[in-house]
This record gives structure tokens, C-alpha cells and sequence, in this order.
């Protein structure tokens, strides 16, 4: 063999190990990426789109690419299987299609922000490797499937504004590895199951859950840091057990039906809750004393419920609450003088109630009181208290 032949052969080895031109992607995968764009309605795929650039003529993961699938997946470090899908916010419209499923492989699939339409296919839970599955902003319907619990490796679910509907998977709590999950802005109901043991972020604002917060359901919640439950159908009371799960932080409960809350100090006087909102309910009763017991607690809105008495003085010797909202209740008597000190720095309202002597020179007095007699009646026109 001449040397000039010799060359040429190293010369192909070393481009070919240092500058890969051909892949092998699997077929099944291949196969699978075609289905995918064929669910997609042409007209929705813009010229300058990833899904534009999937021209199935060169092999998806050869590289390098320059002009061919310059985006929307990624393949393995082998270049034979794909690991992501991840679309562009572009509007894409279409179905998931099952065969989606053939990406065996996947770790990571996120159709955000597009215009995707009909039920997420059961056969999605039969992509194991998957850790995290984002189709948040699409307009999917139908229920989520009972088998999306068989994802054990799923860490981060995120299905909120979509249009799904029916009960949530009962088996939910089986899916250990499961660390956020927010199905926000749809239309499920029922009740909420026993949850994955290791969650730290729980959203499901604006659905039309029911029923009450079940201890049950948050049983072994000890990591739990953000719950975000407002404006559901809610009801019952909050028992004292849920603000003393040991990683709580968050808690927005608005806009429910909740009538009643038990709050007990925080075990030790340690307590990592920082905000907690349980406005527009109908919860009754005093204003709880123990919410001052908590050290790290800066925001507390208990707004446009059914609330009496006054409003206990611990609220105003609380120097880390720094936005307060009472208003829209039927407290009494004279606010907390802490509130107006010199160095007090607490935003809110205490306006729309029954209070006597609120400043009209201090913001949290806005809006005004109620009338009098509005007053009277709520307390059955009794000459006391006074108003």
C-alpha cells in the first residue's frame, strides 16, 4: 500500500473519530420522531421553527448539524438514541401522538407554550427513563391517565393550562421520585389522594377540587415546602396538623370554602412557614393568636371571611410580618398600636370591618369601616360591643 494511500486511511480515521458525520439513531426512534411531526398541522410550523428543520433525508443525531434538526432534540453521547424533546414556544398545533412512546429513552419532554389538543396518550407512561414531562399552555383534554403514576422516575410534571378534566389518579403517591408537580388552571375535581412522599412544590390553583384537606392525603408530606390549592371548591376546616408538616413554607388556600382553621403553635417554636393565604373563604371565628408564634412568618392574609372579635396585640408585636390583610371581616375594637409606631413597616389592610379608631392617615385603614348598623347586625344588634 503506498503511502499516500496510507494517509488517506489515517486521515479518515481521525476525522471520523474527532468529527463524527454519520450516526445511527435507532429505528424506532426514527420512526417515532416521523409520527411526531406527522401530528403536527403543517400550517402551524413556521419556516424558521426546530420542527422546520426535521428533514428525515440525514439521520436526526448525525452530527455535526448545520442544516438538519438544528433543535428540538437531543441524542446521546453515542448518537444512537434520542434523550430529549424539546419544542420551541412557537405554536405548534396537533396531537401527542402515541408513538411517542417509542422514545424509550427519553429523560426530558417539554411541548410548553403551543397549541397541542386531545388527550396526553396513556401510552406516555410507558417512557420509564423520563424525568421530567412539561406540556404546560396547550390546550390538552381528557383525564390524565391513571397510568402516568407508572413514571417512577418522573421528578418534575408540570400539565397546568390545559383544559384537563375527571378525578386524579389515586395511585399518585406511588410515584416516589416525583418533586413538583403543578397541574394548575384546568378542570379537575374530586378529591386530592394520598400524595408522592417526596414533593416539594404541590400546585393545583384553580380547578374545581373538593372536599376537605385530609390528613390522609399528606401523610409522610415531611418535604413538602409550597402548596398552592387556591380557588377550588374546598371545604372543612384546616386542621393544626397541616401547617406543622415540617417543611412548609408556602400555603395559599384562597378562594375556597373553608370554615374553620386550627392553628396551634409550631412545635419547639420552630417553623419554617414564611406566607400563608387563607383570603375570600368563610371561615369563622377569632382571628388565630397563634400565627404570632410563628418566627419566621412575614405574610398573612385572612381577607373577606366571617371573622369577630378584635385583633389579637401579638399581631402588632410581630416585628418580621410585614404585609397583613384583615379587611372584608367583622373584627372590632381598637388595631393593635404596633402597627403604627414609628418604625412599623407592615403593608396590608384592616379597612372593611368593624374596628374603632383606625388612622385614616395610615394606609392599612383603607377602605373605610364598615356602617355601624352593618355591625350591630352581624353581632345579632346586641348593645355590645360597641361600634
Amino acid at each position: 500500500m503506498s503511502k499516500f494511500l496510507l494517509f488517506v486511511l489515517h486521515l479518515i480515521v481521525f476525522i471520523s473519530r474527532s468529527f463524527p458525520v454519520f450516526a445511527f439513531t435507532s429505528p424506532q426512534d426514527m420512526s417515532a420522531l416521523k409520527a411526531f411531526k406527522a401530528s403536527i398541522k403543517p400550517s402551524s410550523i413556521p419556516s424558521w421553527s426546530c420542527l422546520a428543520s426535521w428533514d428525515f433525508s440525514t439521520d436526526p443525531c448525525a452530527l455535526p448539524r448545520r442544516t438538519h434538526f438544528t433543535c428540538g432534540i437531543t441524542c446521546s453521547s453515542d448518537s444512537t438514541r434520542v434523550t430529549q424533546l424539546t419544542l420551541d414556544p412557537v405554536g405548534y398545533s396537533g396531537q401527542l401522538t402515541p408513538l411517542v412512546s417509542q422514545l424509550s429513552n427519553l429523560t426530558i419532554l417539554d411541548l410548553s407554550d403551543n397549541n397541542f389538543f386531545g388527550p396526553i396518550p396513556s401510552s406516555v407512561s410507558s417512557l420509564f427513563n423520563l424525568q421530567t414531562l412539561i406540556l404546560r399552555f396547550n390546550s390538552f383534554s381528557g383525564a390524565l391517565p391513571d397510568s402516568i403514576t407508572n413514571l417512577k422516575s418522573l421528578e418534575a410534571l408540570d400539565i397546568s393550562h390545559n383544559s384537563l378534566s375527571g378525578y386524579l389518579p389515586k395511585a399518585m403517591n406511588s410515584m416516589s421520585s416525583l418533586r413538583r408537580l403543578d397541574l394548575s388552571y384546568n378542570k379537575l375535581t374530586g378529591y386530592l389522594p394520598k400524595l408522592p412522599p417526596n414533593l416539594l412544590e404541590l400546585a393545583m390553583k384553580s380547578n374545581s377540587l373538593s372536599g376537605s384537606l385530609s390528613r390522609w392525603s399528606f401523610d409522610g408530606s415531611t418535604q413538602l415546602e409550597v402548596v398552592e390549592l387556591s380557588e377550588n371548591s374546598l371545604t372543612g376546616a384546616v386542621g393544626s396538623w397541616f401547617l406543622a408538616l415540617p417543611a412548609l413554607q408556602q400555603v395559599n388556600l384562597a378562594n375556597n370554602s373553608l370554615t374553620r382553621i386550627e392553628i396551634s403553635k409550631p412545635v419547639n417554636g420552630n417553623s419554617d412557614l414564611v406566607a400563608i393565604d387563607l383570603g375570600f373563604n368563610r371561615i369563622e371565628g377569632n382571628a388565630p393568636v397563634n400565627f404570632s408564634a410563628y418566627p419566621l412568618l412575614t405574610s398573612l392574609s385572612l381577607r373577606y371571611n366571617r371573622l369577630r372579635g378584635t385583633i389579637p396585640l401579638e399581631y402588632g408585636q410581630k416585628k418580621n410580618l410585614r404585609r397583613l390583610f384583615l379587611d372584608g371581616n367583622f373584627l372590632i375594637g381598637k388595631p393593635p398600636s404596633g402597627f403604627f409606631a414609628g418604625e412599623a413597616s407592615v403593608t396590608g389592610s384592616l379597612g372593611d370591618n368593624c374596628l374603632q379608631e383606625c388612622p385614616g392617615s395610615s394606609q392599612l385603614c383603607t377602605p373605610s369601616q364598615k356602617p355601624s348598623s352593618i355591625c350591630k347586625q352581624a353581632y345579632g344588634g346586641r348593645g355590645k360591643p360597641s361600634f
